[in-house]
């Protein structure tokens, strides 16, 4: 993804579980003092009568988990050790939870003359048929840490424990509850590969274009949420212009049903600039899809890029947070 500014930073307060109950099926919730008055409120253009699914909680221990292990598979560059390793991990936990499991693989040639051996990882739950909610996010990690403020670091690979491994995190935890309670209607997962190859944006989203081409052609989803640094300690998600401009309803749907359960502090209706990033793709090609990103990661945006996007800089509540809101989406998604 491209710089974008005006981003407003807003401090996460801490998250305490059992505070409320939501209605009829929410046994854990996140109370965030001052974020909502009450418990009870809805997201914008849904019906009074709208029910919510029975559905388990988000575990973001678990996530985290998920997060710490590719960390520890190290960068997940095309053609590394690492990259090999989160692969064979996705594709062995994702058989063993979703309906229908298929790898995309395919080569690209960079404009430095690299060629890379990259693979899509697609998932699929509920019914085949009809129409069916995309999430996506990307699993690769960026080769150099060319943003970073010494130069002597930027030939260093980048960590991606925010920038690669939060969203993969959150999509698989998503996939074990949709395994215990199957969704309402179908949704496919797609873990996208090369996102971030770079340095030009010809050698980047790479996955994203594959997918349109091939799979997003054939049958496209209904519309998509895509899921990019989103475990930022320190998180705000503030509307990304894009994604207002070419996935607006999906946008309202989201930052509603986040200000229902208690988060619009966190999930502003700020509009922030333009990030270039894998839903523009599908924008361009008439796919409505959402970016939910804290793209202002670290003090002045000193974290993305750098060696310092590490474990530390990332934290459980946050993914727990996002988690819920998309959890929340696809239970309602009738």
């Amino acid at each position: 993804m491209k710089a974008a500014e005006g981003v407003q930073r807003v401090a996460l307060e801490a998250l305490v579980h059992g505070a409320c109950v939501m209605k009829r099926w929410m046994m854990l919730v996140t109370a965030i003092p001052l974020a909502v008055a009450g418990c009870g409120g809805g997201d914008a253009g849904e019906s009074a009568t709208t029910v919510r699914v029975e559905r388990p909680p988000f575990n973001a221990d678990r996530a985290f988990q998920d997060l710490e292990r590719q960390v520890a598979f190290g960068p997940r560059i095309p053609g590394s050790a690492g990259h090999a390793e989160q692969l064979e991990w996705l594709e062995t936990e994702l058989r063993s939870l979703a309906h229908t499991v298929f790898l995309q693989p395919f080569e690209h040639v960079t404009v430095d003359g690299n060629e890379l051996a990259l693979t899509n990882v697609i998932a699929r739950f509920g019914p085949a048929d009809g129409s069916r909610l995309l999430l996506l996010t990307h699993w690769d990690t960026r080769p150099k840490a060319d943003q970073s403020s010494d130069e002597a670091d930027r030939e260093l690979p980048v960590t991606g424990a925010n920038d690669g491994a939060s969203g993969t995190a959150v999509l698989m935890e998503l996939a074990r509850m949709f395994n215990e309670q199957p969704p309402p209607g179908g949704v496919e997962f797609l873990f996208s590969d090369g996102e971030d190859y770079g340095p030009s944006t010809t050698d980047m989203f790479l996955g994203a274009r594959h997918y349109i081409a091939g799979v997003g052609s054939e049958n496209p989803p209904a519309y998509g949420i895509l899921l990019d640094m989103v475990g930022d300690a320190d998180p705000s998600f503030p509307v990304e212009a894009y994604s207002m401009e070419g996935a607006g309803q999906v946008v309202q749907r989201i930052w509603g049903i986040a200000a229902g359960l208690g988060y619009r502090r966190f999930f502003p209706m700020d509009q922030t600039s333009r990030v270039l990033d894998d839903h523009v793709r599908f924008i361009e090609a008439g796919i409505p899809v959402a970016n939910i990103i804290d793209f202002d990661y670290g003090p002045g945006h000193g974290f993305w890029h750098t060696p310092r996007d590490v474990v530390e800089n990332t934290s459980a509540q946050t993914l727990f947070m996002v988690g819920d809101v998309v959890a929340e989406v696809v239970y309602r998604n009738r």
